[in-house]
């Protein structure tokens, strides 16, 4: 994948030029308007294939969504998962959307390339699953026409420090694929204060591999069949939100030499985990000796540790309050959901 930071005056000398622009093959078809849509019609769109959005999650490689999870959203399923607020002004989608055309502007007045909204699913001309939303569409230049704008809070500054992260990337592919164009510039907000322009050039090659492994997913939601979780949070919530209840029956999985090996393998993993946890509790009890009363200890390598006391907080007592108001505490009280707990037992050691 060929990626340019572009500098500040918007053309970076990695990224040539072109003359003019050469005539596009595979140019997208405007599935649906968006324009004046309601948000959960444009989701019951969404729901009929992958989009742009989704690419990284559907190949396995969205740091914060996984295939399970995306699986369930595409299935039907979604609405087992917790809903998403758009009006939550603390999640980094509300700020993304909220900020998207101060980016789009800036990013104008930084290259002088005009651009316009696309109020349109777009949709592959050859595999009708693959969508697209594009932010914005480059009016009139001759080396890029599709705008991506990002922007990046505290936490998600680390993953823009070289260059436009792997989901991005294949976000901005995908899109690319769906519209037939050469290139995207990604605009990213950093902290709310400094604007990044990264150039990306269509390639051939990973579409074509991207496009692959997009439709090996789309073929297990057609089928119903579930991707297998990845260990990621994502997994775990979706399995959690899947599955909520048990009921009561036993499986005997003696039979399925996969599943049996897999046991085996999770009880070897579990000691493993529990040694390495030892070993790191005594590693830093012993450098905590030799700290006694200091607050910081540095090291040859150049790393550091810190050992200090945290300031004194206060806490509610509810089990005093319980005992001292009894009947004020009934009204507060609330029911909290009972939730599966996955136990391992071990198998007994042969006598």
């Amino acid at each position: 994948m060929s990626l340019h930071l572009v500098s500040p005056s918007g053309h970076g000398a990695a990224a040539p030029v072109s003359p003019a622009r050469s005539p596009r093959k595979g140019a997208a078809l405007r599935l649906v308007s968006t324009k004046d849509m309601a948000r959960d019609d444009w989701l019951e769109v969404r729901r009929t294939g992958i989009g742009s959005s989704d690419a990284a999650a559907a190949v396995g490689l969205n740091p914060y969504q996984s295939q399970l999870e995306l699986w369930m959203l595409k299935t039907g399923k979604g609405d087992l998962l917790p809903a998403i607020d758009p009006l939550d002004d603390t999640s980094p989608m509300f700020w993304g959307t909220l900020l998207e055309p101060i980016v789009a502007a800036h990013y104008t007045k930084r290259t002088g390339n005009k651009v316009r909204r696309v109020n349109a699913v777009l949709q592959h001309p050859k595999h009708a699953w693959m969508l697209a939303n594009v932010d914005r569409e480059v009016v009139g230049a001759g080396d890029v026409q599709i705008l991506e704008c990002k922007t990046a809070g505290i936490h998600g500054a680390r993953l823009w420090r070289d260059g436009v992260p792997e989901y991005v990337q294949l976000q901005v592919m995908h899109q690319l694929a769906v519209t037939g164009h050469r290139a995207a510039d990604v605009a990213v907000l950093i902290g709310g204060q400094e604007l990044r322009i990264f150039r990306i050039e269509r390639d051939e090659a990973l579409i074509a591999r991207l496009i692959a492994l997009e439709q090996e997913f789309w073929e297990r939601v057609q089928s119903g069949t579930a991707p297998p979780g990845d260990g990621s949070e994502s997994s775990e919530k979706a399995l959690r939100y899947l599955y909520p209840v048990d009921s009561g029956d036993q499986v005997d999985f003696s039979d399925d030499e996969g599943l049996s090996a897999c046991f085996e393998e999770l009880v070897q993993a579990r000691l493993e985990l529990d040694a390495a946890n030892k070993r790191e509790a005594r590693l830093r009890q012993h450098l905590q000796m030799h700290m006694g009363e200091a607050s910081k200890a540095v090291f040859a390598c150049g790393g550091a540790v810190t050992w200090k006391r945290s300031k004194h907080g206060q806490v509610f007592n509810t089990s005093q309050f319980v005992e001292d108001h009894p009947t004020l505490a009934q009204r507060y009280l609330s029911v909290r959901a009972g939730s599966r707990r996955f136990c391992v037992y071990e198998p007994q050691a042969q006598t």
